[in-house]
């Protein structure tokens, strides 16, 4: 099993938005680094952090697994959708996604400034100066670091 981040913003989608849906495709992702991780390396039974970003206090606040392979990305298709692109075709599409699935809300919203304090995470991608994408995977030692500061 891996372990991943994958970012959202929470007036876009919120950890309480998949609590309620319970799965959700993660769509939207345009950067081919991350389209890459999803396509190639996210497997079904996955875990990964949700990611609270853009907002008052970013945090880790909960937890939800892969629920899919990746598969096409229905939105960059269609011209109405806010990830649209014009250049992706059904025959050879641009962009791709997995269903995640709730798995629990966090005890408390781990913020990104005490991750950024916690020693054991000086090398943690998301405390890194530059770190701008919304999916990056999570080492396991990283993985219980976090999980142990609930």
């Amino acid at each position: 099993m891996a372990y991943w981040l994958m970012k959202s913003e929470p007036d876009a989608y919120s950890i309480d938005d998949l609590e309620r849906d319970q799965m959700e495709p993660w769509d939207g992702i345009r950067n081919y680094q991350a389209r890459n991780m999803i396509r190639d390396d996210m497997q079904v039974g996955d875990q990964a952090f949700f990611y609270h970003s853009s907002c008052k206090v970013p945090a880790i606040v909960g937890i939800m697994k892969i629920a899919s392979a990746a598969y096409p990305d229905p939105t960059q298709f269609d011209p109405k959708a806010k990830h649209y692109d014009e250049k992706s075709t059904e025959d050879d599409p641009r962009w791709v996604l997995v269903d995640v699935a709730f798995v629990r809300k966090m005890q408390r919203p781990i913020t990104l400034s005490e991750l950024k304090e916690h020693p054991g995470l000086a090398d943690f991608r998301l405390t890194q100066r530059g770190n701008r994408l919304s999916i990056f995977p999570v080492s396991e030692e990283h993985w219980k670091l976090i999980l142990g500061l609930e």
